[in-house]
């Protein structure tokens, strides 16, 4: 394990060096590496370092060393991957997070957006930590050991998809699998210094979990180091699966020259806003936009003031059917005694609620309409925001033993961005722009378009990244 102060990291000189996901596919291709050698520094790498994580929920190590030999071929043949663990992979158990899974068997079929995935030729190491059911922003449980955030052990990876975004920046693999519902994909990626977009309603095939939903928030998606990562990722899986009612996303290989109208604001719905140190990274941001030629200005987005209420009660329902109807959502083995204080506590607000119902449920599905009138009005491309109002907090500030209604407050502040593009339906992508040095953890902030413009955030996130490169956890 390599540190600094409190990081730690697994990037060594071995075959993965510090290379991206198309370095390493790059040099499979020209039979410079090979998968199986691939393969298994990945591994080594996990075995070091995740005892210091705790990202890893099952590992197949040896089922991935026999799929080196003859892998999948595709764009990334034989660069290895891990699947957040609230997706059925065939052969794996999945434990969504939840002690109520713990005689969980394994899973006859692999969900869509798992063949999507393999279907580029990814080997599969492992499944990744969540927690339970991805109902909050930090990726803690109530019996086991909290996954950490690499840049700081003693702070979160962020959630829900903690455990992917904690493996890629520390180095094990270059991209995992990820999942957002209310920031999933953007906050882990913020907390540890990584590429996040939630693409646009429909773009990916379905996890199993997200088949039913009142409101269709929670989409899959990949958390990398690099940009080009993300668009390949992207540019195969529309290979595999395109949805017709969406633009075409095509592979964005680098930055233009074109200049978008941007509108940036450190203000969420409900009054909450950004910290002064998550405010000095948007100001510089938005300069370094403006000397990018870009046109650029402070706005305020409107959110409904019954937004945030809207959003807890989906999410809340969400909870409540967890809760409730487990047995006929997961099968016989599920047992809602073991679940946490926070998914029962959503159960309670819900049923507190219920007569809300169908007024959230409308008033969400509009969204869109709200966020497709305010580009329209203010005459924008983009807009850009802090992905969350304060750098990743230390462990145990969104511990699952906390009473529900702090946990429940606490959450609202922090992603107090992200849920409004999961309602709406949007693309939305954190990048990581900033950096606290007296914590040395990374900031995230988030550009969001029109639905279907990902080649638009792809090209602006390749400037950003040229303009000012990222902050790498192998340096000082």
């Amino acid at each position: 394990m390599a540190e600094i102060k409190n990081r730690a990291h697994a990037f060594t000189d071995d075959v993965l060096s510090d290379l991206d996901g198309v370095g390493i596919a790059e040099m499979i291709q020209k039979k410079e590496i090979s998968p199986k050698e691939v393969v298994e520094a990945s591994i080594k790498r996990a075995k070091e370092i995740d005892p210091h994580l705790n990202a890893v929920v099952t590992e197949c190590f040896d089922v991935a060393l026999k799929t080196a030999d003859n892998p999948v071929e595709g764009f990334f043949k034989g660069v290895p991957t891990f699947i957040k663990d609230n997706t059925l992979v065939k052969g794996i158990p999945t434990y969504f997070g939840s002690e109520a899974f713990v005689n969980a068997k394994p899973s006859k079929k692999s969900d869509p957006i798992v063949d999507q995935i393999f279907d580029q030729g990814f080997i599969h190491l492992g499944n990744s930590t969540l927690p339970e059911f991805g109902f909050t922003c930090s990726t803690e449980f109530p019996n086991q050991k909290d996954t950490c955030n690499p840049w700081n052990i003693e702070h979160t990876a962020g959630g829900s998809s903690g455990g992917s975004a904690a493996l890629v920046a520390a180095g094990v693999v270059p991209i995992a699998h990820s999942a957002d519902g209310g920031g999933s994909t953007r906050i882990p990626a913020a907390c540890c210094g990584l590429v996040g977009l939630k693409p646009s309603r429909g773009r990916l095939l379905k996890s199993s979990l997200f088949n039913v939903q009142a409101v269709e928030i929670a989409i899959d998606g990949v958390v990398t180091r690099s940009v080009r990562d993300t668009a390949y990722f992207y540019a195969e899986a529309e290979k595999y699966y395109k949805n017709s009612k969406l633009p075409a996303i095509g592979l964005v290989e680098g930055a233009s020259k074109k200049k978008y109208k941007i509108g940036f604001t450190g203000k969420g719905g409900h009054g909450h806003k950004a910290d002064d140190v998550t405010m000095k990274v948007l100001n510089k941001t938005a300069q370094l936009l403006e000397s990018l030629g870009h046109s650029v200005r402070l706005i305020e987005v409107n959110v409904a003031e019954h937004f945030e209420r809207d959003f807890a009660n989906l999410w809340a329902m969400n909870g409540f059917f967890c809760h409730r109807f487990g047995k006929q959502m997961f099968g016989g083995h599920y047992d809602a005694k073991n679940l946490t204080k926070l998914t029962k506590g959503l159960s309670k607000y819900y049923l507190e609620n219920i007569i809300q119902t169908p007024g959230f449920i409308y008033r969400l599905n509009r969204s869109k309409v709200h966020y497709r009138n305010t580009l329209k009005e203010l005459d924008l491309d983009v807009v850009l925001m802090p992905t969350l109002s304060h750098t990743a907090p230390e462990l145990g500030h969104f511990g699952m033993n906390l009473d529900f209604e702090k946990l429940f407050e606490r959450m609202q502040k922090w992603a107090f961005t992200t849920p409004y593009f999961n309602a709406n339906g949007a693309p939305s992508i954190s990048l990581p722009l900033g950096h606290d040095e007296k914590k040395d953890l990374p900031i995230g902030m988030m550009f969001s378009a029109r639905y279907g413009q990902e080649a638009l955030l792809f090209d602006l996130a390749y400037q950003l990244e040229e303009a000012q490169p990222w902050k790498k956890i192998n340096t000082k």
